[in-house]
């Protein structure tokens, strides 16, 4: 069953605002020194946030959960009432409501609030059902409690957070929960130690992540792969310093806008350096290095980059959202009639590196400009139609999203969608009219004259960290065999056999092929479970009659069974599969 998204069913918007409405009512009506603040409606479901003297309960929820029935079943009124600044202030100090009070600051005239029932109401701008019969009592669920911050600011008061989900049918709900199940099957974290891929070192710091051979395996031969489509692509590659004087930043721009995200400056030789946030400004520097001509536009430049961002300690997240990561940079200096094209063959190798990872369903929208941003109206609608042509060029679906860009130019923004289901934001494509001016990148035209050229920022995996998360939850750990670290396990029966493994695994590495002879003289039983349960692509059997006769036992994890396989078929499938990356092995004829 598809899920219905929040943005695309106005009645699911108002279930689940107005059930947040409920469940603060809830709240308050059992924790009466409860204080609110604010309660939206969410993709997934609702949340409301309390000031409440003492923490919620796995019990709580349930009395909550329970209160909140009570109320749908009242068939309560939901009505809108406009009042006067001064009547919302006089309403909320004798509610004692603090909160609402800062909230009311920011709100202009006339004042809408809604109430539930003849006494409990709140600041609102709606939309909400006409009244609590029409929420269904066996469609939401109270799902966890969290800790917020008042306005988000860790300086500020700490509260409490209640997180919940409605639908329209419990149908929906069944299967929202089945969802959340699988996500938690498929939790990165978890597999990403089960699998002994990566771990993060508290010793270390928050956010920095430690790649293990198993992990760093793979993260090599998905960078070999990022590399040699670039290449293909007509990209040159960079690498750049981490460090750079703090000027570099801000003649960037970034010491301005980004502070609160750069890491503290240190002190070297009486000169400040600056950890890079971004890769962009090393690559501006790179170009301006020499002066270019016309003739050698476009200019595509690649980087693996390493950049390092302040996170707040409560949204660092696995692999998510870490403080030290890599992203797959690209920035293409080009001829502003060059746009369209450079665009679409961006479009085109996204698409190849994507789909090998089996990401082919994809959300796209293209972001024009926002009210403040810099740059003339020639520029940005020249910008602008480049982007659209490609997209239509490329005959990929795509909304607008208006005003939507950043100040420095417009963008495509590339969602993909995993196996079940989720949206995740990557891969980016953005013009900028900011950088070549803040540093004076010029190229020498036709004509003689020095003219500016335009900038595309670009990266398909986003960061690496983040696309490594993503991609195993997509397969559950289940790698296909040209990715997985251990492609292809040994499992000898005996003792007698184990020189016969032994030249079964040389001749693979000889070609290549990632493999490990199980020495544990475990029962075959005992092998196959093991093999199984870390996730190995192909377990091969070992008995005194493969040895004899020269072949492998094989069992596929997306294949099944394979049978007795001669082991030079076994080699040639292998290395095919590897060249092809390809999810299995194709075995013929023997």
């Amino acid at each position: 069953m598809a899920l219905p998204k929040t943005s695309e069913s106005p009645q699911l918007l108002k279930i689940r605002h107005s059930m947040s409405h409920v469940m603060a009512m809830a709240v308050q009506q059992l924790f009466p020194n409860a204080r609110v603040t604010i309660g939206p409606w969410t993709e997934t479901g609702f949340y409301y946030d309390f000031d409440n003297p003492d923490p919620f309960t796995e019990a709580d929820l349930k009395a909550i959960k329970k209160g909140m029935i009570k109320i749908i079943n009242q068939k309560l009124p939901l009505q809108r009432v406009e009042v006067s600044r001064a009547e919302a202030e006089t309403r909320i100090k004798a509610q004692n409501e603090p909160y609402k009070l800062e909230i009311l600051e920011g709100l202009q005239e006339p004042i809408t609030l809604y109430t539930l029932g003849e006494k409990w109401w709140d600041l609102c701008a709606g939309p909400h059902v006409e009244h609590t019969g029409q929420l269904n009592a066996k469609a939401f669920e109270l799902e966890s409690v969290a800790g917020a911050y008042w306005r988000g600011d860790e300086n500020r008061q700490q509260l409490q957070r209640i997180y919940g989900t409605a639908f329209e049918t419990p149908e929906q709900l069944s299967e929202h929960k089945r969802r959340i199940e699988e996500a938690k099957r498929r939790d990165h974290r978890r597999i990403g130690t089960d699998l002994d891929l990566f771990s993060i070192e508290d010793e270390a710091g928050a956010g920095l992540v430690f790649w293990h051979p198993r992990g760093a395996r793979m993260r090599l031969l998905i960078e070999d792969f990022w590399r040699e489509a670039h290449f293909a692509g007509g990209y040159e590659l960079l690498y750049t310093p981490h460090v750079a004087d703090i000027d570099l930043w801000k003649t960037s721009g970034h010491l301005d806008f980004y502070r609160e995200s750069m890491f503290g400056p240190m002190t070297v030789d009486e000169r400040e350096y600056q950890l890079k946030p971004m890769n962009c400004p090393f690559h501006v520097l790179t170009y301006a290095s020499t002066l270019r001509s016309y003739k050698e536009l476009p200019i595509r430049w690649a980087e693996l980059g390493t950049v390092y961002r302040y996170e707040r300690p409560g949204v660092m997240h696995g692999l998510m959202r870490v403080r030290g990561f890599t992203q797959d940079d690209a920035h293409v200096f080009c001829l502003p009639e060059q746009i369209s094209d450079e665009i679409l063959k961006i479009l085109d190798l996204t698409e190849t590196i994507l789909s090998t990872f089996d990401f082919r369903n994809y959300e796209i929208n293209l972001s024009t400009r926002p009210e403040k941003s810099i740059g003339d109206d020639a520029v940005w609608d020249l910008a602008t139609k480049g982007l659209t042509e490609a997209l239509q060029r490329k005959g990929w679906d795509y909304k607008i999203d208006e005003g939507g860009g950043a100040f420095y130019g417009p963008k495509i923004d590339l969602k993909i969608e995993d196996a079940i289901g989720r949206m995740w934001q990557c891969s980016t494509i953005q013009l900028d009219f900011n950088l070549p001016e803040r540093f004076g990148l010029e190229y020498v035209a036709a004509d003689g004259s020095r003219q500016r050229p335009i900038m595309i920022h670009r990266a398909i995996f986003g960061s690496l960290e983040r696309f490594f998360g993503i991609m195993t939850e997509n397969y559950a750990g289940d790698f296909p065999f040209w990715l997985a670290p251990e492609q292809i396990r040994l499992l000898p029966v005996t003792d007698e056999v184990m020189g016969y493994a032994e030249t079964i695994q040389s001749e693979l590495s000889a070609a290549g092929i990632r493999s490990r002879i199980d020495r544990s003289g475990e029962r075959l039983g005992k092998l196959i479970r093991s093999g199984e349960q870390q996730k190995i692509p192909v377990l091969a059997v070992i008995g005194a009659q493969e040895a004899e006769q020269g072949t492998l036992s094989l069992r596929s994890r997306r294949q099944g069974d394979l049978g007795s396989v001669g082991r030079s078929q076994v080699l040639q499938a292998a290395t095919a599969a590897n060249a092809a990356r390809a999810a299995g092995l194709e075995l013929g004829a023997s």
